[in-house]
């Protein structure tokens, strides 16, 4: 590729197709016509030397040439932009919507200090919660359906830690908690330490999200070759922290979450007989949201309202 002869524009057109996954919502997003992106496609692919795009039933998909071109491409057009009129957000006098995908813990912790500090503000930011029934935001977040996904995301956060700067998403940490043995308040386990066999004994409640009948505390069991019997699984913290308060079952929460249960005051927390890895809760986001000043403002607002981490 002749790099002198490259007509920037075109740089705009991928990175407006890439980020909108479609030639028709790219050239609303660029107020041109749909013909008129196509042609620049097809002028940016003879000038690469090899096809970026390939159509499929819901528009264009990227091929892997695109996808490694691509953050270099959004960073160079992003930095230009700044150097050449610096973009302003005004939450005040902005109006902007946000998607944030996360569990009902998260957002019970979370959501009142954003709406305490969005009304603070007095700033035009409308917010919509989406659940998560899984702890893999990344599809929800390349397909754009996500803005911002909070929570406890190991395996993604592994995966974006092994792709580098080749990665298309961004995560920051915010903070760190651990895991308790929940149970309620008079439960027979409650008047001492519990132990392992104590802990194997009882009936169990688990939370999962997908609906998978074992979850880590499982694996954890399972490596010293031990089980228990799960007689409750649900989908939700709220419903776990019920159900716990109103049975025998013993279930495990991240002990800042314990809150989220709606019922604090009738739970009593233990130390687990056994390991498990900290929960560490992140926020991810796409490269294509990075450097807009609406979602600064919103990650900003995240990192200064995210709760205190429980003891």
């Amino acid at each position: 590729m002749n790099f002198r002869t490259l007509d920037l524009n075109l740089l705009r057109v991928f990175d407006a197709v890439m980020a909108e996954g479609s030639l028709t919502r790219a050239a609303t997003h660029l107020a041109m016509t749909q013909p008129a992106v196509s042609h620049a496609v097809k002028r940016l692919h003879e000038a690469v030397g090899e096809s970026l795009f390939e159509r499929n039933a819901h528009g264009v998909r990227p091929t892997q040439r695109a996808q490694a071109l691509w953050p270099q491409v959004r960073a160079a057009l992003g930095q230009l932009q700044q150097a050449l009129a610096p973009a302003d957000f005004q939450p005040g006098a902005d109006p902007v919507s946000f998607r944030l995908a996360m569990v009902d813990a998260t957002a019970v912790l979370l959501i009142p200090y954003l709406i305490s500090a969005i009304e603070e503000q007095q700033a035009l930011a409308n917010l919509r919660v989406l659940p998560l029934t899984t702890r893999d935001p990344r599809p929800l977040l390349e397909r754009g359906e996500a803005d911002l996904a909070v929570g406890h995301f190991p395996d993604a956060i592994a995966g974006l830690m092994a792709e580098g700067e080749d990665a298309t998403l961004r995560h920051r940490r915010l903070y760190e908690s651990h895991y308790v043995c929940v149970m309620r308040r008079g439960h027979p386990l409650a008047a001492q330490p519990l132990t392992l066999d104590d802990y194997c004994a009882a009936n169990h409640l688990l939370v999962s999200f997908s609906g998978r009948p074992h979850g880590f505390v499982d694996q954890a069991l399972g490596a010293l070759g031990r089980q228990r019997r799960i007689l409750l699984t649900v989908n939700q913290f709220y419903t776990a922290g019920k159900v716990v308060a109103d049975s025998d079952l013993l279930t495990v929460l991240p002990a800042s979450f314990l809150s989220a249960t709606g019922v604090p005051s009738e739970l009593v927390t233990r130390e687990l007989p056994f390991a498990l890895n900290p929960i560490q809760v992140e926020m991810i986001w796409h490269l294509r949201r990075d450097a807009a000043p609406a979602h600064r403002w919103l990650r900003e607002l995240v990192l200064r309202s995210r709760p205190p981490p429980s003891a």
